[in-house]
């Protein structure tokens, strides 16, 4: 194959918000690139020319040459140069791979699905063949997907269809159109004539007055489908000029007019600067008695533990010592608990302002381009069996349908598992887009995951007012019901196909043989591979692994599903589709398929690594300012959630902002909520108090970042930057400007020796600036500098992209370490936002009155308790490492220090719970209590403690919003977790700590249990792990303390009441909250395991005899005189 060696992209001869040289030299990094192309029978033909780029043959004149005249009726901007159409169609219908010690590689797709492709942005859509002899090539396709004719010779009427290599091909021999022998007139298509948008020369817009006539706006657009000014010049008699193409009526001036589009357009500096976001405090009337209270009860426990420790149980020290020990620990663990709690708040935002701000029309924008900043979002998924693909591909099509300027959105989907399988639902869901995503806009859909939105069980036709909506909406039902079929006949149509291919390839190698007069007894040794559709090997993942094809062992994989959409709108039509998509935009936001390379003895670090080559290959191609991480079953069920959380980012003191953190809601929870997995009492409790100090803890997904803080750069301070540079606010700093002790020589050990990436992280951060269009905003950009449109991509870009997922390139950087995801813990969120808090920045929570996102959650008890095991395990790891909060700097908040300080400790509670646990049951055996005698005094702050704890309840439910039920379960699953996962992670850290033991997790399965008909299948199943046996124990010990206690209380002379009420009342309060994990034991209909009733009996009575055997119940004679001394008497 010929190599191709890159040369400078026009595209790096811009940059964005006016800084100059920002972008230059973007293939500097010296990439080299195989190309080739591969025919509809599988076969790899090399490409013949050596430079897939054509600005090398246009002249010279012509490269830095801008138009700044406005566009007039008779003055329209030209299209984009077919060559870079060309260039960014085959890269979209490309699949990249490549990886360490491998050259990159561009595989043309003719198919990537078996079914038909039609949207023009999806690789693999169908078009025209090309007129070439001997060529099987496609047409080049504009936006709509017509078909581009370079040779435009209409005197002639010569309309030659060509592919893009055979275009390329003829440009680079004799410039000669192949039909009319005519040279190409290339500098008609100049990119370049676009000018710079910046400066406000843009296309006139349509005028979007409600009370205007439909018919007539369909009449005046051209032939290719936009606006024709020319007539709407003429028809309404509308007036032009420079930056005005709208200018107001006299009577429109006064306000006469309330409706439609207002003709005179300010700009935004030109009104009243109102915010983005406010803070609402708690009211008073329920915080102040709230923090009363833990002042009240923080005293009286001060004074409990210190009359406990002088009054020692002495008939029973060993039984008053373990239990002063466990209540030492639990008050200090409720402190570091409660006190960051004193200061929540709650936020609100104003979506039309942010509007206002950023997508109206104005003198200098006359189009209402958005200024918003682009936005990168990150699916990650690692197992099509574990996560089912058809509920990653909702998730996908959920994003593609938000709520967003489409330019600015880019969707990465990272297949950890290199699965062919969830490659083609992603194709599958790409395709399926074209429909459903021009349809959640036409009729305003919620939510916009077409498998939740089909299950509503409500009216959907309420609050719609358009007449077509029935009709639409049944014919997008059945298009998504033959989509479910396509995804969940995958698996069967893969294997078949694979099967076909392997046995021809069988065939292939035995005729070979024979033909050779090889040994017909040798056994065939072909490689059963993996197929895809366009009959050539997957270059991941193998259903049978071997040799560079298993999950550890594969190439690094980038496929653009759909490439970056025009700058403009792009409005349907009637004729275009089964639904009528009139005056709906029909753009779909830019979607990229990315499987790292993994190779055998490197660490690829899980979740975290997976997420760090997302940001690097997005900060390549797209290089959006913000991200936004969901897991695969977490979809967005709030298409407004981006534009939430803007608001924060945008607003004054925006800067400061590291992420914006999302609150998780889930779906598919049994109403009773048996293990607390809604969680309501961390996500609306805890996490809105932390809110009010220094910001929520990331907890891995529905976050939101701003990119240049995942950089591990100190969050900007406006007057150390100001002494160093001037024009802060205008230019585009360099990496050093921000971190001084960083020396620009060293960049390549921080971030990797990737050109592309240095040079895109000042961009990163001057885009992701609040407006400066206050004074109090002393670190912002000024406004429209983010209205120039995204330059296509090129190959030698995709092909840096395909570079920096290497399994190689985190070798000798601070990828995380400093850089990115953190790596070392199960729990990366956790550190990774600690990482951001103790450099100085600030976090917010936003709760929106529509849940952001929703997602799923394991409602069975075993995958809950080795979630909630993962999670603890990563904590003590956290509590063992350098980043246990003891250890933070001084930017750390004492609160928010706190708080990360009982990330890592409570996890060691479960120890003293346990103890605690058995002390009803002990008390019962050894008949002594806790306490010598229960006088007043022990009584006493015994019912303040009750009484305090109870009323901080009621108060957290009134300004949290938490139920008292959830609060209920949240207690009972606090025991259950605490006795059984919390204990074998600190365990399972300890053994990592002392003997260098790595811990594994499996997934967390995503799929529904055996029944379909009942969607809490999974709540009866009944899986036996070994967590499961301290619970058990609990239990059975428990309730053979009560049962030998009663028994004893009955056959004894004088019974003694008093001691069984006082045990068995502590030993129900266990009991009680051990409910939840006893109904999950029981399963349904006599589903749970014989194992789980023969450990649990054959422990529980080994104990209760050797504990009788140890200490053996005093007799009734000698408890007769005085009461027993250390009994237990109430007074």
């Amino acid at each position: 194959m010929a190599s191709l060696s890159s040369n400078p992209s026009k595209k790096a001869m811009r940059s964005p918000g006016g800084s100059t040289g920002s972008q230059t030299t973007r293939n500097s990094s010296g990439q080299t690139v195989k190309f080739a192309r591969r025919t509809s029978s599988g076969r790899y033909v090399s490409l013949s020319r050596e430079d897939l780029d054509m600005s090398g043959e246009i002249s010279g004149d012509y490269m830095n040459y801008t138009v700044h005249i406005p566009p007039t009726p008779d003055n329209q901007p030209m299209d984009t140069s077919v060559a870079v159409k060309a260039e960014e169609q085959y890269v979209s219908n490309s699949l990249f791979t490549g990886g360490f010690n491998s050259v990159t590689r561009a595989h043309l797709m003719d198919k990537v699905i078996e079914s038909e492709v039609n949207h023009p942005q999806m690789a693999g859509a169908k078009g025209s063949a090309c007129s070439m002899p001997a060529c099987d090539g496609k047409v080049m396709k504009d936006e709509r997907g017509a078909d581009i004719t370079p040779c435009d010779c209409s005197i002639r009427g010569c309309r030659f269809k060509i592919c893009r290599d055979c275009y390329l091909d003829a440009q680079k021999e004799s410039g000669l159109c192949p039909g009319c022998k005519e040279l190409y007139k290339t500098s008609e298509y100049d990119d370049d004539l676009t000018g710079d948008y910046s400066s406000g020369t843009l296309q006139l817009p349509a005028p979007d007055d409600s009370k205007g006539d439909r018919r007539m706006s369909m009449m005046k657009r051209n032939q290719t489908g936009e606006f024709d000014h020319n007539r709407w010049l003429f028809e309404t008699k509308g007036t032009y000029g420079y930056g005005n193409a709208f200018w107001p009526h006299e009577d429109d001036i006064y306000g006469e007019r309330d409706e439609g589009f207002h003709g005179g357009i300010m700009d935004s500096i030109d009104k009243p600067w109102k915010p983005l976001s406010r803070k609402l405090p708690i009211p008073a009337a329920i915080i102040s008695p709230y923090r009363l209270l833990v002042l009240v009860r923080l005293v009286a426990l001060g004074f409990f533990l210190s009359w406990r420790v002088k009054h020692p149980n002495e008939d029973a020290v060993w039984l008053w010592a373990m239990s002063v020990v466990c209540e030492i620990w639990f008050a200090f663990s409720w402190i570091l608990d409660q006190i960051p709690k004193l200061c929540p708040i709650n936020r609100s935002t104003d979506l039309q302002v942010l509007r206002d701000k950023f997508d109206m029309p104005s003198p200098s924008n006359p189009t209402g381009r958005s200024d918003l900043p682009g936005v990168d979002l990150f699916v990650s998924t690692a197992d099509p069996d574990k996560e089912p693909p058809l509920v990653t591909a909702n998730t996908i099509l959920s994003i593609l349908a938000i709520d967003y300027p489409v330019e600015k959105l880019a969707c990465y989907i990272s297949d950890d598992g290199g699965a062919l399988l969830t490659f083609e639902a992603m194709a599958e869901a790409a395709s399926f887009a074209d429909l459903w995503v021009p349809f959640c806009r036409k009729h305003d859909i919620e939510p916009r995951n077409p498998e939740s939105y089909f299950s509503l069980k409500v009216d959907p036709t309420k609050n719609k007012s358009r007449t077509d909506f029935v009709k639409d909406r049944r014919r997008i039902k059945r298009e998504y019901d033959e989509f479910k079929v396509r995804i969940n006949g995958l698996p069967d149509s893969i294997r078949r196909r694979s099967e076909a291919f392997n046995a021809r390839e069988e065939m292939k190698m035995m005729k070979h043989l024979r033909e050779s007069g090889a040994d017909p007894l040798e056994p065939i040794k072909v490689p059963k591979a993996t197929w895809m559709a366009d009959g050539t090997h997957w270059p991941g993942t193998w259903t049978i692994p071997s040799s560079e094809h298993s999950k550890g062992d594969h190439a690094g994989i980038l496929q653009v599903m759909l490439k970056p959409p025009s700058s403009d709108p792009l409005m349907g039509s009637s004729e275009d589709k089964m639904i009528d998509f009139t005056d709906v935009d029909i753009r779909l936001p830019m979607f990229v398929y990315v499987s790292r390379e993994k190779r055998p003895g490197y660490d690829h670090n899980k979740k975290a690594g997976a997420m760090n080559s997302l940001v690097r290959a997005s900060a390549v191609l797209s290089n959006g300012p913000f991200i936004l991480n969901l897991d695969c079953d977490h979809y967005i069920y709030n298409c407004q959630a981006i534009r939430e959380g803007m608001c924060f980012m945008m607003d004054r003191g925006g800067e400061n902002i590291c992420y914006i953190q999302f609150p998780q809601r889930f779906e598919g929870i049994d109403p009773s909520d048996r293990y607390a997995n809604h969680n309501t009492v961390f996500f609306d409790g805890n996490m809105r108090a932390l809110d009010g100090v220094q910001g929520p803890v990331y907890v891995g997904t529905g976050c939101m970042f701003r990119r240049f803080a995942l950089y591990g750069f100190d969050p900007p301070q406006a007057d150390k930057i100001a002494t160093h540079t001037t024009n802060s606010e205008t230019e585009t700093l360099k990496a050093s400007d921000f971190d001084p002790d960083l020396d620009m020589h060293l960049l390549p050990k921080r971030f990797g020796n990737s050109t592309m990436l240095a040079e895109s992280i000042p961009i990163a951060e001057f885009q992701g600036r609040p407006l400066a269009d206050h004074p109090a905003v002393k670190y912002g950009r000024p406004p429209g500098a983010l209205r120039v449109p995204r330059e296509p991509l090129d190959a030698t870009t995709v092909a840096e992209a395909v570079s920096v997922i290497s399994c190689w390139y985190e070798d000798k950087t601070e990828w995380g370490d400093r850089v990115g995801w953190i790596y070392g813990s199960v729990t990366e969120d956790v550190v990774t936002g600690y990482r951001m808090h103790n450099r100085g920045w600030h976090s917010v929570y936003c709760i929106t009155k529509r849940d952001a996102f929703r997602g799923s959650a394991p409602i069975n008890l075993t995958d809950r308790l080795h979630q909630v095991l993962r999670w603890a395990t990563g904590s003590v790891e956290i509590f063992f490492s350098r980043n246990n909060a003891l250890l933070g700097s001084s930017r750390l908040k004492l609160l928010q220090r706190l708080a990360y300080l009982n990330v890592g400790i409570y996890p060691f509670t479960s120890m003293f719970l346990i103890v605690y646990c058995f002390l009803p049951a002990l008390s019962l055996f050894s008949g002594y209590f806790i306490v010598q005698t229960l006088n007043v005094t022990f009584l006493v702050y015994l019912l303040i403690i009750t009484i305090c704890l109870i009323s901080l309840a009621i108060l957290e439910v009134k300004w949290s919003g938490v139920g008292l039920e959830e609060w209920w379960r949240n207690e009972q699953f606090w025991l259950i977790s605490g006795t059984s996962a919390h204990l074998a992670a600190v365990m399972q850290g300890l053994l990592k700590v002392i003997a260098g033991i790595e811990i594994s997790f499996t997934l967390t399965s995503k799929s529904a249990g055996d029944d379909v008909d009942d969607i809490y299948a999974d709540l009866y199943l009944v899986k036996w792990t070994s967590l499961m046996i301290p619970p058990i124990v609990i239990a059975m010990v428990n309730i053979i303390a009560i049962a030998v206690a009663f028994s004893r209380t009955i056959y004894s002379t004088v019974p003694q009441w008093s001691k069984l009420i006082g045990g068995a009342f502590f030993s129900f309060w266990v009991l009680a909250h051990l409910y939840p994990f006893a109904k999950g034991l029981m399963g349904r209909r006599g589903k749970t395991p014989t194992i789980v009733f023969v450990w649990s009996g054959l422990i529980a009575i080994t104990l209760s005899l050797l504990w009788i055997a140890i200490s053996p119940p005093k007799g009734t004679s000698t408890s007769q005189g005085d009461g027993g001394g250390g009994g237990f008497q109430f007074p």
